[in-house]
């Protein structure tokens, strides 16, 4: 299989990592910010004319969740209005858009994993506007568009969970890490070689959860980040405490349980490998 495929938000963490994994034989087209505004509809339009691809990995988004409270208007710009555009201009030279979303599209009121058609009640800005988002490409594709929402993404460079775990238990005595908020940690990697599977596949269009196997909270995640140090050899390691959420507040709420149910992914792209495989392994597994 060969095919044109642009990627916005190409210099992201996400971004960066499609361009890495992108399959042998596809022409890719990475576009950073500064290459494309996809913000700029005139912009937008001009770039897929030129370019024809089959499809738009829409990877750019205004990820700041506490920030967006205070900003959002910029929120809106990036997450709800420009996958519609996106959406658009594809359909209009014959591809396909494949969004990312994100977990924060629901409440976390719920016990069990979320499934892709449950009903979307964000409780801050940022999910509010990725919800439009979802929408807006929905809409202009007329439902072709391949929605996937996914969930708490980390890498093991730039900054992250991760990254931060892992300086403050190098540096600290002790780190208190939240408890009660529930998700399933993502290696970015992983997450980058499932959309190109979905890409591969042709999925037909709607919405997808994608994230790794498996469940834990953020105190667990920062658990197995300290004891992947410990098999490293490393020294001196900081106790990691749990303590609920109440004790760091912050702009935005976040859903206290947002693990979703991916088996509708699982059946056009393979399962997904565990949580902590990447962290077992002590480098990302790509499956």
């Amino acid at each position: 299989m060969t095919a044109t495929v642009i990627i916005t938000g190409a210099s992201g963490q996400l971004g960066s990592a499609l361009h890495a994994a992108a399959p042998a034989g596809f022409r890719i087209h990475a576009l950073s910010r500064t290459d494309l505004d996809v913000t700029d509809r005139q912009a937008v339009n001009a770039t897929v004319r030129q370019i024809r691809p089959d499809w738009i990995i829409n990877a750019a988004a205004y990820t700041a969740v506490d920030q967006a409270e205070s900003d959002p208007a910029a929120a809106e710009r990036l997450n709800a209005q420009a996958p519609g555009g996106l959406a658009e201009a594809a359909r209009a030279e014959g591809g396909r858009l494949l969004h990312v979303s994100t977990d924060y599209v629901f409440d976390g009121a719920a016990t069990t994993p979320y499934q892709p058609g449950d009903p979307a009640r964000p409780i801050n800005v940022y999910g509010q506007t990725k919800w439009r988002g979802e929408q807006a490409a929905q809409a202009a594709s007329e439902d072709d568009a391949v929605i996937v929402r996914t969930a708490w993404l980390w890498h093991h460079t730039g900054r992250n969970f991760f990254t931060t775990m892992r300086q403050l238990i190098a540096e600290k005595p002790e780190v208190r890490v939240v408890n009660d908020q529930f998700g399933a940690p993502t290696h970015v990697d992983n997450l980058a070689h499932a959309l190109w599977r979905f890409v591969e596949a042709s999925a037909p269009g709607g919405v997808y959860h994608c994230t790794s196997s498996g469940q834990t909270t953020w105190y667990g995640f920062a658990r197995a980040i300290r004891e992947q140090m410990a098999r490293a050899g490393l020294q001196s390691l900081a106790n990691v405490q749990p303590v609920p959420s109440s004790e760091f507040p912050t702009e935005a709420s976040r859903p206290a349980f947002s693990v979703l149910d991916c088996s509708s992914t699982e059946r056009i792209i393979g399962a997904m490998r565990p949580w902590q495989a990447p962290l077992q392994a002590g480098h990302p597994e790509h499956s």
